[in-house]
C-alpha cells in the first residue's frame, strides 16, 4: 500500500496560530510518500530516502516489541518506536503481521522545513486509522494546520478556536502571484524548539485580532502594492510582539519590494513580493540560491 501527503507553507499567523489567530495556510506541489509491504521477517525494516532517492535513515525493529535491532540514528528511531507505540494503543494490531518493509520517499529537501513530520503522521494516519491531529498534538504538540493542508488540494485559512479546529478551503491565487517568490534561508529551524519558545514568551491572545484581520484582508487582496502594505504590517506586528528583527532590516534592507517571514522567524522560506523585475539574481547575489516562484512551491 502507498500513501502520499502534501507538505505546507504558512502564509499568515506564523506561531500565533497556535493562539487562535486566523491563517492563511498552502500546502506544497512538494510530499512525501509512505509505502508498506509485508513480508515474513518478523522485524519492521524502515527505510527513509530523500528527495534525490538516496538514504538518510534506516532501522530495523523487533515487531512485536520494538526493540531495535539496527538504526542510523537513535533519536530517529526513537521517534518512529514512539509513533508506533501510541498509534498500537489506539489500534493494537499495526504492524504486528509477519514482518513490514516501510519506505518513505520526500520530494523536498528535507531542511526546507515543509513538513517531514507533518507529511510522514498523515500517511501513517492513513494507512492506521487512527486521527492525525491526536498523533500531531502528541508528538508535536502543533497547530494542526500542517495536518490540514496535508490532504489538501488548495489553499485554507485555519484557525483554532477554543482548541477547535476550524478549517476553510479557499481559493487563493492572486493575479500578481508572478511577483511572488519563495528564498529558502539557507537554515532549518526546529519547529519543537520554536513553538516552546513562542508558549514561553507568548501564552495570550495579544495580537491575534491584528493579525486575523491582516489574513482576511490578505485573501481578498486584489493589488500587489496592498498586499505589499498588508505583509510590512504583519512583520511589524510580529517583530514588535516576539522582539525580533525583520529579516528585511537584517538582511535585504535593499530589496525593491517587500519580504515577509513564514512559520519560524529567522529560518526556513521567506517569501518575497518583487515590485518589479525577477528577484532571483539578487538573492542568490545574497547566498541564497534556492529561490522558487509561487507556483513552483503552492499547490494551486
Amino acid at each position: 500500500m502507498k500513501f502520499y501527503s502534501n507538505g505546507k507553507i504558512l502564509i499568515t499567523g506564523e506561531y500565533f496560530v497556535l493562539n487562535g489567530a486566523l491563517s492563511l495556510a498552502v500546502p506544497t506541489v512538494y510530499g512525501q510518500y509512505l509505502e508498506i509491504n509485508d513480508n515474513d521477517s518478523n522485524v519492521i525494516n524502515w527505510t527513509s530516502y530523500n528527495k534525490n532517492k538516496e538514504i538518510w535513515f534506516k532501522c530495523e525493529l523487533d515487531k512485536d516489541s520494538l526493540k531495535v535491532k539496527y538504526s542510523s540514528s537513535k533519536e530517529v528511531s526513537e521517534i518512529i518506536k514512539e509513533l508506533i507505540s501510541f498509534i498500537r494503543e489506539k489500534e493494537s494490531n499495526f504492524l504486528k503481521s509477519n514482518g513490514s518493509i516501510i519506505n518513505t520517499e520526500l520530494t523536498f529537501d528535507k531542511d526546507w522545513g515543509l513538513g517531514s513530520s507533518s507529511t510522514l503522521i498523515n500517511n501513517l494516519s492513513k494507512f492506521s486509522g487512527v486521527d492525525p491531529y491526536e498523533l500531531n498534538t502528541k508528538f508535536f504538540n502543533g497547530s494542526g494546520y500542517d495536518i490540514a493542508c496535508a490532504d489538501s488540494s488548495s489553499s485554507l485559512l485555519y484557525r483554532l478556536n477554543d482548541n477547535k479546529k476550524e478549517v476553510e478551503k479557499i481559493n487563493f491565487n492572486p493575479s500578481f502571484r508572478d511577483k511572488l517568490h519563495f528564498i529558502y534561508l539557507n537554515k532549518k529551524q526546529n519547529s519543537l524548539d520554536e513553538i516552546k519558545s513562542f508558549r514561553e514568551k507568548i501564552n495570550s491572545k495579544i495580537g491575534i485580532t491584528e493579525i486575523s484581520d491582516i489574513t482576511k484582508r490578505i485573501i481578498l487582496c486584489k493589488d500587489q502594492l496592498e498586499f505589499n502594505s498588508l505583509i510590512k504590517e504583519h512583520e511589524n506586528i510580529v517583530s514588535k510582539l516576539t522582539s525580533k528583527e525583520k529579516i528585511k532590516d537584517k538582511l535585504f534592507n535593499d530589496f525593491d519590494g517587500e519580504i515577509k517571514s513564514l512559520g519560524a522567524w529567522g529560518g526556513d522560506f521567506i517569501l518575497a513580493s518583487a515590485l518589479d523585475k525577477n528577484p532571483t539574481d539578487y538573492f542568490k547575489s545574497k547566498g541564497f540560491n534556492t529561490v522558487l516562484n509561487y507556483n513552483e512551491l503552492a499547490l494551486v
